[in-house]
């Protein structure tokens, strides 16, 4: 019961050092930064893909995590995609 306690502790944390720190980039940096994002995601996914899912929380968090970071390197691409048309020639 304490580690889950200590868990849900360092999980508020990093909400709120997360929301403290993206609110003090620049918008120049948003885009290396979002790529950096994108491939910690994918690591994440490749993680959670080869995860043995033993018991009923491991497959829980497994699919979360692949659900979640399958969004965030999609949406990514869309993104990037999206904004590398913008430099193109018309």
């Amino acid at each position: 019961m304490e580690i889950i306690l200590l868990l849900f502790f360092i999980l508020i944390l990093a909400i709120f050092l997360g929301l403290e720190l993206i609110s003090k980039i620049p918008s120049t940096l948003h885009t290396p930064l979002m790529s950096g994002a994108n491939a910690i995601s994918g690591i994440t996914l490749v993680g959670a893909l080869s995860l043995d899912t033993g018991s009923n929380l491991q497959m829980i968090l497994a699919f979360s995590a692949i659900t979640f970071a399958s969004i965030n390197v999609f949406g990514g691409y869309l993104v990037t995609n999206r904004m590398l048309r913008m430099f193109k020639k018309k």
